[in-house]
């Protein structure tokens, strides 16, 4: 996730970093976007040679100008231990900095802090606090984290609804994990109908989008599924992926 956002940063900011000395004067300025493209280049070795403690200096100073972005990439940093030593009480603070302005892989990456217990108290219920909020702006891995938790009871009170309902959204998104377990689900019958040919139907696309466990299951559901049955599900798991998930 850190990589894409980098690019995209680089990206977007093309034409502002087409020269090092003119970015590098902007970030002395105290110009947080381009203390942050500064950041990106060292962090990724684009135009200079990839240096993570400098990385870390430029990501601080966005940060502590409050840039969301900035923090967010701080608080990375210090959770891999990238450019510093590895400290999950400083990842956890400037994760909640930027999880408080908005962040949504910020919220995510608190959420699994709270959930381990890594520089925080471990906690269920702030994990779901955070994961929810992630999972409210769609990001698809707190959607099926949350779903989970609700499947467990872990934070929240037991929900198999709840767990459907998130389970769908990460499916509906091309998540193959949370197609097999939205596979599982029906299979199960718990939060949805007991339905062998939709738990076929999402086995097979967890399957076909790199599941290694789906074929499995959807080996394992057909022994109870008839021949017309097994062709209706693998019709509507074509038509669901030939419409990006909007007819599933």
């Amino acid at each position: 996730m850190k990589y894409l956002l980098l690019l995209s940063i680089l990206f977007a900011s093309i034409a502002f970093a087409d020269k090092f000395e003119d970015t590098l004067s902007r970030a002395e300025a105290g110009d947080a976007l381009a203390q942050l493209i500064l950041g990106a280049m060292y962090d990724e070795g684009e135009g200079v040679l990839e240096n993570d403690s400098e990385a870390v200096k430029w990501y601080r100073a966005a940060a502590e100008q409050g840039a969301a972005m900035g923090q967010y990439l701080l608080g990375i940093m210090y959770d891999l231990g990238e450019g510093v030593p590895q400290d999950y009480k400083e990842a956890a603070k400037w994760y909640r900095a930027a999880a408080e302005q908005g962040i949504a892989k910020a919220q995510f990456n608190l959420g699994f802090l709270y959930y381990q217990g890594d520089g925080v108290p471990q906690d269920y219920k702030e994990a779901v606090k955070w994961y929810r909020l992630a999972a409210e702006q769609g990001l698809a891995g707190a959607q099926l984290i949350l779903g989970a938790m609700y499947d467990e009871g872990e934070g929240v009170l037991e929900d198999y609804k709840e767990a459907a309902k998130w389970t769908r959204a990460a499916a509906e998104q091309g998540d193959a994990d949370a197609q097999f377990k939205l596979g599982l689900l029906y299979y199960l019958g718990h939060g949805v109908l007991e339905d062998y040919i939709r738990a076929h139907m999402w086995f097979n696309i967890a399957s076909v989008n790199g599941n290694d466990k789906a074929g499995e299951m959807r080996k394992m559901v057909s022994e109870d599924m008839t021949s017309s049955q097994i062709e209706q599900a693998q019709k509507m798991a074509q038509v669901c992926l030939s419409s990006d998930y909007e007819d599933c």
